[in-house]
């Protein structure tokens, strides 16, 4: 995961448990850290060694972090101070606020903070100071009207910070939404961990002859998985090696990353308010985006669920779930019904059975845009955005779990000869 610093996928160490392995650090894939080369290079374990400490200060040092400030304790003669917070809170929220949630192979989301609530929408719209006596059915019907009507400013007053690590390539989607503030690792100052992103078989396919920006519905053939595969992981291990040897000659980080792939795994704090949040979402969880992208949005929208539940309802009725028509569309279902002033419904019009392709053509629809308009008429099945929270990872024990992970260095038997007769050398020059 993004700044593990060198440590090993989930998977990885889980599959070295089930060996029975009790040293996992020897038995490393070089993929997972930084590479055979770098690991066993002692000048460049010498800088990182002492950079360790700062590099390791330089993240998350709340209790939503991944790691806390160096020589942070926390004993008996120092309790852990908490007050109560005057602050709107919801308790779904409060569950897995600080709480990292896996996606992909190595990803992650963590909702790191968040302020407001549904009834902060509320309030803005009414620019009212206090809860008063509102009834939660009162509050949902606003919440409701102001999504449908794309009144957003009042969702603006609601925000969440996330703490995300992704593929570069994901990344590089993510950020043409430009409503958030974003601060990513640097690899000009912090050294990248080697983690790249792995296409599961079941999310590998070839390319759509109908979307020139998409992949097939059906998995490639096994075979064809295993020589991407192959080729992927060799491409990487020399990009690896690459990067270890020019950290290891002290060339400039800036310039030893330059050859990494697009699959390295990157990180950032991500903050954003709701509106845009709902937008980003909104495109991110449709069929049509990318599956990677797509499985981050999942996980986002099941942390909004438990933050502003009314206006995650809302946003899913008549965002994701709902379609927007046009007026050609309109005309359309115009042709087959119409208002009932008697019951307030709707009605079929007379002698309205059906539309053939050439009166939708003679209204104006293009052939996709009919099949277009088909697809609009099916009703769509609701998601399940529910975040499962037994996936969910602590701070420390993910902090652990990376700690155990990041391999020890050594010398080489050629490093250490070399050594021995330096010292030799000089021991013959005293004499």
């Amino acid at each position: 995961m993004g700044s593990y610093l060198s440590a090993p996928s989930s998977g990885c160490m889980q599959a070295i448990a089930r060996r029975g392995c009790t040293a996992p650090n020897k038995h490393l894939h070089p993929l997972h850290c930084h590479c055979s080369s770098l690991a066993t290079n002692p000048v460049f374990w010498k800088r990182y060694t002492n950079a360790r400490p700062r590099l390791l200060s330089n993240h998350i040092t709340t209790q939503h972090g991944l790691y806390k400030q160096p020589n942070q304790r926390t004993t008996p003669n120092s309790p852990v101070k908490t007050t109560a917070t005057k602050r709107p809170t919801v308790p779904a929220a409060e569950e897995i606020l600080g709480g990292y949630f896996p996606v992909l192979d190595h990803g992650f989301v963590a909702l790191v903070d968040y302020m407001g609530t549904d009834a902060d929408i509320e309030r803005a719209a009414r620019v009212s100071y206090g809860a008063g006596t509102r009834r939660v059915s009162q509050t949902r019907g606003l919440v409701r009207y102001l999504q449908r009507h794309a009144h957003t400013t009042p969702a603006e007053m609601v925000e969440f910070k996330f703490h995300c690590a992704m593929p570069i390539f994901v990344a590089r989607q993510w950020i043409r939404h430009r409503t958030a503030s974003v601060n990513e690792l640097s690899a000009r100052y912090s050294l990248l961990p080697l983690l790249f992103y792995t296409p599961a078989p079941e999310n590998f396919a070839q390319q759509s002859q109908v979307n020139n920006q998409g992949r097939q519905a059906q998995p490639a053939p096994a075979r064809l998985h295993a020589d991407a595969r192959a080729r992927w992981e060799r491409l990487r291990r020399e990009a690896a090696d690459a990067y270890g040897w020019l950290l290891a000659e002290d060339v400039a980080r800036e310039l030893a990353r330059i050859d990494l792939p697009l699959s390295t795994y990157t990180q950032w704090y991500w903050k954003i308010d709701l509106h845009n949040l709902l937008h980003f979402l909104t495109l991110r969880v449709d069929a049509h985006a990318q599956w990677e992208i797509r499985a981050y949005g999942e996980v986002m929208a099941g942390m909004l669920q438990r933050v502003a539940p009314l206006a995650f309802e809302a946003w899913l009725d008549y965002d994701v779930l709902g379609a927007r028509l046009s007026h050609a569309e309109r005309l359309a279902l115009a042709r087959l019904l119409r208002a009932d002033p008697k019951s307030g419904g709707l009605a079929t019009r007379p002698n309205a059975d059906s539309l053939r392709q050439e009166d939708l053509r003679a209204i104006g629809l293009s052939p996709r845009e009919a099949h277009e308009l088909a697809a609009k008429l099916t009703p769509p099945q609701r998601p399940d955005f529910s975040l499962n929270l037994a996936a969910m990872h602590s701070a420390e024990e993910m902090e652990e779990r990376m700690r155990q992970a990041v391999p020890a260095p050594q010398r080489t038997a050629t490093d250490s000869a070399a050594n021995k007769r330096k010292q030799q050398s000089k021991n013959d020059g005293r004499l």
